[in-house]
């Protein structure tokens, strides 16, 4: 579903507007009394993206951080790609976004037809790196399907317990179940929800073969959903496994190994950003109020790192 921004003035056309604009270089040391408050995270490869008043990268799997350039504003999400590593998409808080083609090295503005309001959340498609999609605070998803230059309406918020929620976190996922194809999962301020990426309807997730199930007489195939009615601050699904997806929420860091059907609780680590190794899928790093910690396990056990 595609909505048009051209015909009448409607909420959306009144919250669209250019994005300030900033292009800056120069690599900075990291200040060991910084504190980058850090918002989102991301693997570029096999480095480590932390969005903080800038962009901050780690090459030794997050045990060190430094600065490398950004503008003097709070950045809101982030999001690379496992087949362009390089291209890294920023969004700034408050609204407005930018795209590095050399690791946040230097940036451009971008974000062509985006609302002047906050995005809470950037993913890139599965097998398009190309394709982004951004969640906007108070109206919808958008998508861009040249690199974050232009960008198109294509879905209202999720519809959960009589309301429609503001998505927090956007993972897309090249697995084959229900529908089939690509499915973009949304973490919302009230729990999961995801939409095939023809972006038909929002749905709860449940198993591919439910419906089979019931036809033939089977047993009801078990769920277990996320808890509902807590936020999804992050949600990532490492390439090299699509089944698997983390989702950081306040009481803890969950994973499923089925595409989302059964959830279980494997810490109770209170974190605010959450980034798994798109090539190693028990490879975590997670932000919390204290700073960096790192888990090899897939969530189980965490081991602090970089204190900022």
């Amino acid at each position: 579903m595609t909505r048009s921004m051209t015909h009448g003035v409607s909420r959306r056309a009144f919250l669209s507007a250019a994005a300030g604009a900033w292009i800056v270089g120069s690599a900075r040391p990291l200040l060991a009394a910084s504190n980058p408050k850090i918002a989102a995270l991301s693997f570029a490869g096999n480095t480590v993206l932390a969005a903080g008043k800038g962009l901050w990268r780690s090459e030794d799997g997050g045990v060190t951080l430094r600065f490398v350039t950004g503008p003097d504003k709070q950045l809101s999400a982030l999001t690379a790609h496992p087949e362009r590593p390089d291209r890294v998409i920023a969004a700034l808080n408050g609204g407005g976004l930018a795209v590095s083609e050399n690791a946040g090295e230097n940036w451009r503005v971008a974000g062509s037809g985006l609302p002047a309001a906050s995005i809470d959340a950037l993913a890139v498609a599965a097998k398009l790196p190309g394709t982004l999609y951004a969640a906007i605070s108070g109206d919808g998803l958008w998508r861009s399907e040249d690199a974050g230059e232009t960008w198109e309406f294509v879905m209202d918020r999720p519809f959960i317990a009589e309301a429609e929620r503001d998505v927090l976190s956007l993972a897309s996922v090249d697995v084959a179940s229900g529908m089939g194809g690509i499915w973009l999962y949304a973490g919302t301020t009230a729990g999961l929800q995801r939409v095939p990426d023809c972006f038909c309807r929002w749905q709860d997730v449940q198993p591919g073969n439910a419906l089979d199930a019931l036809i033939e007489g089977g047993k009801e195939p078990e769920v277990a959903p996320l808890p509902e009615g807590e936020p999804v601050r992050a949600l990532v699904s490492p390439a090299a496994s699509p089944d698997r997806l983390y989702a950081a929420l306040p009481s803890g860091i969950w994973t499923t190994t089925d595409a989302g059907v059964i959830w279980k609780r494997v810490s109770d680590l209170d974190a605010v950003a959450l980034a798994v190794n798109p090539a190693a899928p028990l490879s975590l790093v997670a932000a919390t109020k204290r700073g960096l910690t790192l888990s090899r396990d897939g969530g189980k056990t965490w081991a602090a790192s970089a204190f900022l």
